[in-house]
């Protein structure tokens, strides 16, 4: 398999698991986006320039398929406000964590392990810092925003999105891991009895 066709699988995965799961922010099978953005950096790295426009567009898309679903008008719905363009740099900074670790990454071991840590967390507080920072201080919703009140949003949402980002991130990297597992295996002990 070619590197173009790996990554052309990659991203056609990466949209699928955005388009099922953008869908509903709090449903049972919680939103991929900022785990899918961070894994297409990781993988996606040489293709920055069309696949992270691409995916962007789709979570535009898939935001304003559902709010126009519902009858409401996408520009006057509770999410979308000046804040709302701001999703770009933060996206941008969980697409960016993925090209970090890539540029580190030297194959399965316990230091990925730690560098995919430390990526996945310093991504998802930033991506946070600028998504939340941006709707709590930029959109009317918030009637007399404060430090202490953004702090504490800040704070009671962080531990949440870390998690669902951590978790499908952590079942890209336990294929990554079986991946290089199979390629270091014998030709021979890969044939079929």
């Amino acid at each position: 398999m070619t590197a173009n066709v790996q990554r052309t699988l990659v991203l056609s995965l990466l949209v699928l698991l955005m388009a099922g799961t953008r869908l509903n922010h709090f449903a049972p099978v919680p939103d991929a986006s900022w785990a899918v953005f961070f894994i297409g950096g990781f993988y996606l790295r040489s293709w920055s320039r069309w696949a992270f426009p691409l995916l962007m567009g789709l979570a535009v898309a898939v935001d304003w398929a559902v709010i126009s679903s519902q009858g409401m008008s996408f520009w006057q719905h509770y999410c979308v406000s000046a804040a709302y363009w701001m999703l770009i740099p933060a996206y941008f900074a969980m697409w960016a964590g993925g090209m970090l670790l890539r540029r580190g990454y030297a194959g399965a071991s316990w230091k990925s392990l730690g560098l995919l840590a430390a990526s996945l967390v310093g991504s998802v507080a930033l991506c946070h810092l600028i998504a939340q920072g941006s709707f709590y201080w930029a959109s009317a919703v918030v009637a007399e925003p404060t430090f202490a009140g953004w702090a504490r949003n800040y704070a009671d949402w962080l531990l949440p999105y870390t998690r669902t980002a951590a978790m499908y991130v952590g079942a890209a990297a336990l294929v990554q891991v079986a991946v290089e597992a199979i390629r270091k295996q014998p030709a021979a002990g890969r044939v079929a009895h």
